[in-house]
């Protein structure tokens, strides 16, 4: 008996079986590659740490290149030392520390019975000793986020910042050399007290010579995902400072 393909109700059966096949084979394959995209997100977070504190694969002046992700595990591991994780004033050794979700921790922290989890990363480059801390914001679009590296007198050493859909030639630029580089030197402590850095609009410092003004010159047309850099790094360090005057 031949079937009526012209009739509405054959129609909807082959949709209903193709919408079941198709999302079958889409649920498939999301199951199948979701250990790869947990392994990309691993390798990105171990590339932006060791980019903050100089271990990268930069050779121009405007170069942003991350090491391979086909050897990042093995550089992490050869320059950071120790992982902690700080929560209500304990600090604990943990080796997983940097896949804590910082967005997701500061969502608990709205409940004032949660400790928020502080990640925290000691790597050591040519001898000297670097603390590594994510930082998590809000640019003018959407999230903006990255790591600072610091000394044990909260001086910078090296940044990364990202962005998930600022203005392309405005705030995107945030992960650009001539920005990120500005911040390395800069102070954020005052004595005792921490300030910060702000990005700032005619700062009468645009060559960034000045490391002890808590300033960085702001990207031209970019002052809301600018001050977003300003409060996300007043925020997310200042969580820090007790931590770092232990070792004063």
């Amino acid at each position: 008996m031949a079937i009526d393909t012209e009739k509405n109700s054959y129609t909807v059966v082959f949709a209903v079986i193709m919408v079941v096949v198709v999302g079958a084979i889409l649920a498939g394959l999301a199951s199948g590659l979701k250990p790869m995209v947990k392994a990309n997100e691993r390798y990105e977070k171990q590339q932006n740490i060791l980019y903050a504190m100089g271990v990268n694969n930069n050779q121009g002046t405007s170069d942003v290149e991350f090491i391979p992700t086909e050897i990042v595990e093995s550089e992490f591991d050869k320059y950071i030392k120790k992982q902690y994780v700080i929560q209500g004033g304990e600090v604990s050794e943990n080796d997983q520390a940097y896949l804590i979700d910082i967005k997701k921790e500061s969502t608990k922290a709205k409940d004032p019975n949660y400790e928020r989890r502080l990640p925290l990363f000691i790597g050591e480059k040519d001898g000297e000793e670097v603390y590594i801390v994510p930082v998590r914001g809000k640019g003018l679009w959407d999230a903006i986020w990255g790591f600072v590296a610091m000394d044990k007198g909260m001086t910078v050493k090296g940044v990364y910042f990202d962005h998930k859909g600022e203005t392309p030639g405005l705030g995107a630029n945030i992960k650009e050399r001539f920005f990120m580089d500005d911040f390395t030197g800069e102070e954020l402590l005052d004595g005792n007290e921490f300030k910060g850095i702000k990005v700032a609009k005619g700062n009468n410092d645009p060559k960034n010579e000045i490391k002890d003004d808590y300033e960085v010159d702001a990207i031209a047309g970019s002052t809301i995902t600018g001050d977003g850099v300003t409060a996300m790094l007043k925020k997310d360090i200042q969580m820090y400072k007790s931590y770092f005057e232990t070792l004063n």
